[in-house]
């Protein structure tokens, strides 16, 4: 596993790795994984603008954010999720979020390399920062594709039962609807892309089981691993921004 280990802990089977994602996962030891959550780069920052706190503000994130073009975007992406194949077992499977960014290239990289979508979530935001330029509708959804190895063998878990009883006794729906991050989940500093936490709840918990291993190969602010380690999952988290480490490792230690 190449990187350096950022933070370890063996009590609860968490591991932050300080590296670049693709040399990370070549590292890893294939079929080795339960479940992967990834929110890889959306490619937005382009000098755009967007609203915050009542203000206009800049859209740019960083330069992990930005790519030269559609072939560049695509490439990164075929990549990355060819070498997160490689790593995930024969039952496992991969969430990936988006938006329309990046969401259309993720799904074509995900059938290209072999997998077999199984779900599109649409998560609908109920306070989406305003739409500024009044030329189009406001942004209040991003996408999460679920998916699947596409062979024989994939018999991929999914705890229905649970996710029947969590929504009132009714088959849960593809359209999942809640707030945007709560501040409490940003105490120890901000991330630009923080998923909120009931989020990764949902999805752990539909998709894993007590003591399987997660990744999250793009971790940001360390949210999968502090929701796994929650509910008693082991997890490893994979950046290349030891700022954002820094602020997962604080929300880790907050957890007891």
């Amino acid at each position: 596993m190449k990187g350096k280990i950022y933070y370890f802990d063996n009590d609860y089977h968490l591991k932050l790795l300080h590296a670049d994602t693709f040399k990370a996962l070549s590292a890893f030891k294939s079929e080795s994984v339960d479940m992967i959550f990834a929110d890889p780069p959306y490619f937005l920052s382009n000098g755009g603008i967007t609203c915050s706190g009542g203000r206009a503000v800049t859209v740019d994130k960083g330069d992990w954010d930005k790519i030269g073009c559609l072939e560049e975007k695509h490439a990164f992406n075929r990549e990355w999720i060819r070498l997160a194949k490689h790593v995930l077992k024969p039952s496992g499977t991969i969430w990936i979020s988006g938006t329309l960014h990046n969401i259309y290239s993720v799904g074509m990289a995900l059938e290209q390399e072999g997998f077999k979508i199984l779900n599109n979530i649409t998560w609908q935001k109920t306070n989406p920062p305003p739409n500024l330029s009044c030329r189009y509708f406001t942004h209040s959804t991003e996408t999460i594709l679920w998916a699947k190895k596409n062979t024989k063998d994939s018999k991929h878990y999914y705890n229905y039962d649970l996710m029947k009883k969590r929504n009132s006794g009714k088959q849960k729906k593809d359209v999942w609807t809640g707030s945007l991050t709560k501040p409490t989940e940003k105490t120890f500093g901000k991330h630009p892309t923080q998923k909120p936490e009931y989020l990764l709840e949902e999805i752990i918990l539909s998709s894993t089981r007590e003591g399987d291993l997660i990744l999250d190969p793009f971790v940001g602010s360390g949210t999968t691993c502090v929701v796994a380690k929650r509910l008693g999952r082991k997890c490893i988290g994979i950046d290349r921004e030891a700022k954002y480490l820094d602020l997962a490792i604080k929300r880790l230690e907050h957890i007891r």
